[in-house]
């Protein structure tokens, strides 16, 4: 169940990320406010994840796979450039977090 709530952590800050780029330097009030309210989501649901998970791995976790997914939303959706550098870095985050999973000292 702690993996649920970290994976939903995860989606709630990817979310937050994307309305913190549609508010324009804040410069628009509802993606704003809804930058705020998924960030909110998102520590909350990390915190209830850390009752179980400790919280070096936790956020290796929330903020590898959060790159990762923001990467390929400014890819997909605001049509920023992937070069080999970057795609090398993402992959390395990957096997980072892969090896902290394998690592079995997830569980606090």
């Amino acid at each position: 169940m702690a993996y649920l709530w970290l994976a939903i952590a995860i989606v709630f800050e990817v979310l937050g990320t994307t309305f913190m780029k549609l508010s324009e330097g804040y410069t628009r009030l509802w993606p704003s406010i809804g930058m705020a309210m998924f960030y909110i989501l998102s520590f909350s649901s990390l915190g209830i994840s850390l009752k179980n998970l400790n919280v070096g791995t936790a956020y290796a976790i929330w903020s590898g796979m959060g790159t990762v997914l923001i990467v390929l939303i400014g890819m997909i959706f605001f049509k920023e450039d992937l070069t080999w550098m970057k795609a090398i870095c993402l992959m390395l985050i990957i096997a980072g977090v892969i090896g902290l999973n394998l690592s079995g000292s997830a569980h606090a």
